[in-house]
């Protein structure tokens, strides 16, 4: 199983290595390392850690006889905040910064959580408190029982130093300062790296296979979380009508016949899935609609028990042709739009699928979401 990093970082990169070394303090393994970071922030973990001669990562790795190559982390792990013409970021200063900063931690947390033989350790200590709120969000989203979040504690006499990275293997002085900005000789032996085990509650089982597929936009993935229950749609024959979501339509006889056979169709199938969600096996080219004519012409029948026989002649439904099915379901999807609206109607029309001569037609709305009274 690979193990990776996935770090915020600010203008002190010192924040990586010392979570680095605390996860090794601790047995854990570190494959791969890759930070989320402004421009500035950028430039300062090319200064400071990954500087080709002198740079803290390599002298970690020789520190604690690391072999080189190991743990990959290079300039590509650097990942900078970007707008929406690609320049990167400076800085995370207003509400359309931290949008976009939120879309690349879900992109990445999305990206390495996507395959089972990973581990993503989430370093949260670094950069503004925006950032770390970010990626923590991330990962509640995407998050799985094997990855963790992480936060670091330093003894705060170090932690504000900049040649503070973490404490080597051999006891060295470094200079800090004070309060009052007047420096102190100190040494290492006295400076501690802690990790803190963050708790969290992952969301990801919660979440649809299609919002599974790519990364969605975290307004996208709250309201998913939002569970209402659904509305149930009732195509009642006796009442001439349809009920949804607390509303009564009465519909055309002719054109309710045929809605009844389609509802019915898609109640009939016996597909062992939990959902209908992306699957149209239920739908039937016009062929297979027309040679069950006699079907929708008995669906018919019933409704002539319940109504006048003269406010419901259409003898196009006792001998249905491809003419007719087209003009029933067009306006059957006419007076669904007009009560319901366009964006409610969506799922509950009937539908087509697939291009000439392999057209199909059915009604999206789940099988457990219907019911027909006969």
């Amino acid at each position: 199983m690979k193990h990776i990093l996935l770090a915020v970082a600010g203008l002190t990169p010192q924040v990586i290595t010392e979570t680095l070394y605390a996860l090794h303090q601790q047995g854990k393994r570190v494959d791969e390392i890759h930070v989320i970071t402004t421009r500035s922030g950028k430039e300062a973990i090319y200064a400071t850690l990954l500087a080709p001669t002198d740079g803290m990562f390599q002298r970690y790795l020789q520190d604690y006889a690391i072999p080189a190559g190991t743990i990959a982390f290079d300039f590509d792990h650097i990942h900078v905040v970007r707008d929406e013409n690609g320049i990167e970021l400076d800085d995370i200063q207003d509400e359309n910064d931290n949008t976009l900063l939120m879309r690349l931690c879900v992109e990445l947390t999305f990206r390495f959580t996507r395959t089972p033989d990973s581990a993503v350790y989430f370093s949260i200590a670094g950069g503004r408190k925006t950032m770390s709120a970010c990626l923590m969000a991330a990962a509640q989203f995407y998050g799985r029982v094997q990855d963790r979040i992480y936060h670091v504690l330093v003894t705060p006499e170090f932690e504000s130093s900049r040649d503070f990275f973490y404490p080597p293997p051999r006891n060295v002085p470094i200079e800090l300062y004070d309060r009052k900005g007047r420096a102190y000789i100190r040494e290492t032996r006295y400076s501690a790296v802690n990790l803190v085990l963050i708790p969290f509650v992952s969301l990801r089982d919660r979440l649809s296979e299609d919002q599974l597929r790519e990364p969605k936009d975290p307004a996208t993935l709250m309201l998913s979380l939002i569970r209402e229950e659904l509305p149930v749609l009732e195509v009642d024959l006796p009442a001439g009508c349809l009920r949804y979501k607390g509303r009564e339509v009465d519909v055309h006889p002719a054109h309710l016949a045929l809605y009844a056979f389609f509802a019915l169709e898609k109640k009939a199938c016996n597909r062992d899935k939990a959902t209908c969600r992306g699957c149209a096996e239920c739908y039937l080219p016009l062929t297979a609609v027309l040679a069950r004519a006699e079907e929708i012409a008995a669906l018919y029948a019933r409704l002539a028990r319940t109504r006048e026989l003269a406010g419901m002649s259409d003898k196009g439904i006792m001998n249905l042709d491809a003419l007719n099915f087209n003009s029933y379901k067009s306006k059957l999807k006419a007076a669904i739009e007009r009560a319901y609206g366009l964006t409610e109607s969506h799922g509950i029309v009937i539908e087509s699928k697939g291009k000439k001569p392999d057209t199909r037609f059915g009604i999206r709305l789940s099988r457990e979401r219907m019911r027909v009274i006969l």
